[in-house]
């Protein structure tokens, strides 16, 4: 099947730098039509985008290879949109030395400025591609930042285009990410240059208040609660041996101290837990609402965090509680299900984030950096399943609590920050892979008889990592509704590449596992596709603030888009 016929005296939409498309998406969901000509120099990514993109023309090629007569046949350029390689600008590369020339990428933008002169130009960097300047032996020169990118503007501006530029977050504009970017708008046809109004905002700011912008898109819409995650505790042999699955154990000291303190700052000590209620009755509850009718099911609980020194040598097992600094209030309205607290956590270098699962994403990179904590309900009485998906409707109450709460986080493998809060969005996704998880920290009700399970464990990090003082005749319990629980176990898996292409603002049918050729593609490969890749929002925002004239329907997936080509 191919496109709808267009004319030669058509204009042309170039999307240089392509990547796995993220820009090219924006372009199309804003026009409905497809991008004309993607440039690369990666093969995996140009057989991604041409599985995605099957009507665009696609140069597998240096940028500088690419003459703009010889792919654009002196047809007219009304869009090109340029997104050079940012990791030698970003200070996500930290210390290691840059390449000037991957830095000077850019550079390409003036020739087809001056050969093709594209009515509009666009441009996508990370926020220091101004600080742009000479290098010398791999290491920037600080007396001279700015000086090339303040060059390479005027150049552009002497070619007849007027210029301006902004930081855009791909949060105002519905990606459930807080990724910030440097972004340019060129124009030679004496339009005026538009920045699109934002969409959406953080949910406590004016203008949610108003109803002039939605709320921030959370991380928990594109999470998958119901992917299961394996015990940090566990040998990974045992896990082998129990779920066919291999995973990486033990973990390193800092990923223990990064999970401990997240575990410990946004679970036991969260202030606004993140509420998770299980479906009742076919009805899914939307947790940014108030509660639905409060049953004797006990839909709804409230994680308040106490240190009960238990002592074992007495057979009536006296309880004493403290507050730990100020308890949570308990909300209750039964005493076993339904809610978790949740949050991301941050694994990489860098100054510390924490995120709500109800608000964006933070920028998503090549490195793959976030991790997700999944809820889950855990039957441990009699012969127990595994674990309950959140989603569905909770086993038939009896006279014996039989549920284990789970309460979530993401974390992240990379610096020293400790996590984020769920309601935000995730951090900043990198190009490697497995550094991104997800805990959950499994809370069972505390009778006095049952397995601690991995509690003596549990006890040691908060001891080691978060400064507590927990003897070894001491739990810590949990009240929820006026039980006591304690943390049984703290389990993790990783991110997938869905959930990260989700977070971009990917469609959710948007092909990242296989190519144009129906090969798999490696996981490494589709994390660092998404890691490169410009949020589509708001590349869409861009195209339709400046070119109404080509801006008409509404496409929310590829399927529809693609119909909208052909038909």
């Amino acid at each position: 099947m191919r496109a709808k016929q267009t004319s030669l005296f058509d204009t042309l939409f170039i999307d240089e730098f392509a990547g796995g498309g993220g820009a090219s998406t924006g372009i199309e969901l804003a026009t409905g039509r497809p991008i004309d000509i993607a440039i690369n120099h990666d093969e995996s990514a140009i057989m991604m985008h041409k599985r995605n993109h099957p009507y665009t023309r696609h140069y597998q090629e240096n940028v500088w290879a690419i003459h703009p007569q010889d792919v654009t046949n002196g047809r007219h350029v009304r869009l090109a949109w340029f997104s050079p390689d940012c990791k030698h600008f970003s200070k996500a590369k930290g210390a290691a030395l840059v390449d000037k020339k991957i830095r000077g990428l850019a550079w390409v933008v003036l020739r087809w400025a001056a050969i093709a002169k594209p009515d509009v130009i666009m441009l996508e960097n990370v926020e220091e591609f101004t600080t742009w300047g000479p290098v010398r032996k791999g290491k920037p020169v600080k007396k001279k930042a700015g000086q090339t990118y303040r060059k390479w503007y005027q150049q552009l501006s002497d070619l007849g285009y007027d210029i301006d530029t902004r930081v855009l977050c791909a949060a105002d504009y519905g990606a459930p990410t807080i990724r910030k970017r440097f972004c340019l708008i060129a124009r030679r046809d004496g339009q005026p240059i538009n920045w699109p109004e934002r969409t959406h905002a953080p949910r406590d700011s004016d203008e949610v208040k108003s109803g002039r912008c939605k709320p921030w898109r959370s991380a928990a819409e594109i999470i998958d609660f119901s992917l299961p995650s394996y015990s940090i505790f566990e040998s990974k042999e045992a896990i082998k041996e129990k779920y066919g699955v291999r995973v990486q154990r033990p973990l390193k000291p800092n990923t223990l101290r990064r999970i401990a303190k997240g575990m410990d700052t946004f679970v036991i000590k969260s202030a606004k837990p993140f509420i998770i209620q299980h479906k009742y009755n076919n009805k899914e509850q939307d947790i940014t609402k108030p509660l639905t009718t409060i049953t004797s099911v006990g839909a709804h609980e409230l994680i308040t965090p106490t240190l009960i020194q238990y002592h074992t040598e007495q057979s009536d097992k006296e309880v004493r509680g403290q507050g730990l600094h100020d308890p949570l209030r308990t909300v209750d309205s039964s005493n076993r299900y339904g809610l978790a607290a949740v949050h991301l956590t941050q694994y990489f270098s860098g100054s510390g984030h924490y995120h709500s699962v109800e608000e964006p994403l933070a920028t998503i990179t090549t490195m793959e950096r976030e991790g997700v904590v999944a809820a889950h309900l855990t039957e441990w009485y009699g012969n127990a399943r595994e674990g309950l998906d959140i989603n569905e409707p909770l086993q038939t109450v009896t006279s014996k609590d039989r549920e284990a709460l789970t309460a979530v986080h993401l974390a992240r493998f990379k610096g020293k920050d400790k996590g984020q809060c769920v309601r935000d969005p995730l951090l900043t996704i990198t190009a490697c892979d497995g550094q991104f998880a997800e805990i959950r920290t499994t809370v069972i009700k505390w009778d006095g008889k049952q397995d601690l399970g991995y509690w003596r464990e549990v006890r040691d990090l908060l001891n080691k990592y978060c400064g507590y003082h927990l003897a070894e005749d001491e739990i810590l319990l949990l009240n929820i509704c006026g039980s006591w629980y304690f943390i049984a176990d703290i389990s993790l898996r990783m991110l997938t590449p869905r959930e990260l292409y989700n977070a971009q603002g990917f469609p959710i049918d948007y092909i990242i596992d296989r190519d144009c050729y129906g090969n798999k593609i490696k996981r490494a490969d589709q994390v660092a596709r998404c890691g490169n890749a410009v949020c589509p929002p708001m590349a869409e925002a861009m195209v339709r603030a400046n070119l109404p004239e080509c801006s008409k329907n509404k496409y929310t997936d590829m399927r529809a888009l693609h119909n909208a080509m052909v038909s």
